[in-house]
């Protein structure tokens, strides 16, 4: 089958890609504006409470990279086969993954409720910082079991095009961590005035509703993978090995760059407490920026994975280089909104004077690089789905281990730069990586299928098609 430019379904893309994405978007875009919102809500207990949310935050972040390995992998497995048909193949990878990011949940959970000291000593100097952090900590760890289940979950819906359910959830979920923040932070409705506890405890309760209506409208919808229980834990020696083969680089990435991640978010906890809290209020932003494009990834992952799974390798690529700037466009369109709006955006967020001058400073680098550090991501998450987990799993180690974490600590311990110019070391691969994900993408070497009926069509692709792979690899990067 050949598909030429002027040939492609563009209707068909567009209403398959706005089916997945659309729905993720908007879930990702309510939970962030719940975050905004909670920022806002907190906000007048004060900057120091601001700050020490926001290192609570990149604590949970931390997690999010060691079970993410797991997750990312998972999805991988769930498309493939949810394009070849194979009931058992998806129930058995669900049971697989769920099995693993449940441990990490579990030692993050533990980590926070019984060494909160520790966690928020790691994360910054500021004793007055720490102690905020440390109240957080003690309730918030309770939820961190229950947001990585409903992630699971949410996941396998989101890949077997099931998006309504997490949306649903997620809705039930920021309503009710809203109402919770309004009555216990500040003691409505005859509850006591909880302070910074109270945030916690309606983050804990939310995350539990999300559970709870996630498998409510499974059920009743008759969903049946996340029910086939018995079905999720028949694993055999080659499932596991194959699942943990795919796994493996995936989890070394997310681990290897959260410790990057983690230097350089320490790096900037060291900064004036005026920078802290508008990172604090930056990463709430960015999360708004991820969040939005994280539908459009989530979907991309999904339309490529089932192609190559399914046995339709050059359809998969075809859309994989649509999907690169399309996914690009959409994001720079957000950014430059979010950028005219920062002013009362920052200033509700309770930034004024130095740290609403920092916000800006900040938001403004990042709109300057964040549509290359989207491509690079849309480029890392197709090739995953696909089968390739190796090669964007080295780029990011590499360059975030050999290049912008010595930047990062150099510019801030040695040279004593101001936090503009170490944020930007934080992006300063970006522009590498993407030349060479795009080398990459042109070659098809990405498309790796685990599924036999992927297998063979792709032994009939590389020989039939109607591109040179050595013209691919010798630099043609644009379509």
């Amino acid at each position: 089958m050949s598909i030429r430019s002027g040939q492609f379904p563009w209707k068909t893309f567009i209403r398959q890609l706005a089916a997945i994405a659309v729905p993720v978007a908007l879930q990702n875009l309510l939970t962030t504006t719940a975050s905004m919102v909670d920022t806002m809500m907190v906000a007048p207990l004060g900057e120091l409470s601001v700050g020490a949310i926001g290192l609570c935050a990149q604590f949970s972040t931390l997690m999010f990279s060691g079970y993410w390995g797991f997750l990312g992998g998972g999805m991988l497995f769930f498309a493939q086969y949810f394009g070849a048909k194979d009931d058992d193949g998806i129930e058995r990878s669900y049971g697989m993954t769920i099995t693993c990011v449940m441990t990490v949940a579990s030692v993050f959970a533990c980590m926070a409720l019984f060494a909160p000291e520790l966690v928020m000593r790691i994360y910054t100097d500021k004793e007055s910082v720490r102690q905020i952090g440390i109240q957080y900590l003690r309730i918030v760890g309770f939820a961190y079991v229950m947001q990585v289940l409903s992630m699971g979950m949410s996941s396998l819906l989101r890949t077997t095009e099931r998006v309504t359910i997490p949306l649903i959830a997620s809705i039930c979920s920021v309503a009710a961590n809203l109402t919770l923040n309004w009555i216990l932070i500040y003691g409505h409705l005859g509850a006591p005035a909880m302070g910074i506890r109270g945030a916690a405890l309606a983050t804990t309760i939310a995350a539990a509703v999300n559970v709870a209506v996630i498998y409510i409208l499974a059920w009743r919808s008759g969903y049946r993978y996340l029910f086939h229980v018995r079905n999720h834990f028949r694993w055999n020696r080659a499932a596991l090995r194959e699942y943990f083969i795919k796994c493996f680089p995936i989890l070394c990435n997310e681990v290897l760059i959260g410790v990057g991640n983690m230097v350089i978010n320490i790096t900037l906890g060291r900064q004036p407490e005026q920078v802290i809290a508008a990172v604090a209020v930056f990463r709430t932003l960015e999360g708004l920026v991820i969040g939005f494009f994280a539908g459009f990834s989530n979907a991309a992952s999904v339309l490529i994975g089932t192609c190559v799974g399914g046995g339709e390798p050059e359809i998969a690529y075809e859309r994989a280089r649509r999907l690169v700037y399309l996914c690009s466009g959409t994001i720079f369109f957000v950014d430059i909104v979010l950028l005219l709006l920062h002013t009362p955006v920052l200033t509700a967020m309770s930034l004024h004077g130095e740290s609403f001058t920092a916000g800006t400073n900040l938001l403004i680098i990042y709109v300057a690089v964040s549509v290359i550090r989207m491509g690079n991501w849309i480029h890392n998450d197709m090739y995953r789905a696909s089968g390739e987990t190796v090669f964007g799993t080295v780029l990011e180690i590499t360059f975030m281990l050999l290049m912008v974490v010595p930047c990062v600590l150099i510019s801030a311990f040695v040279l004593h730069w101001p936090y503009w110019a170490i944020f930007i070391c934080c992006y300063i691969d970006e522009p590498i990586r993407y030349f060479l994900m795009q080398r990459h993408l042109y070659s098809t070497r990405w498309i790796k299928p685990i599924t036999d009926m992927g297998k063979e069509a792709l032994e009939k692709f590389r020989i039939g098609r109607d591109l040179d792979p050595a013209k691919l690899d010798n630099g043609r990067f644009f379509p």
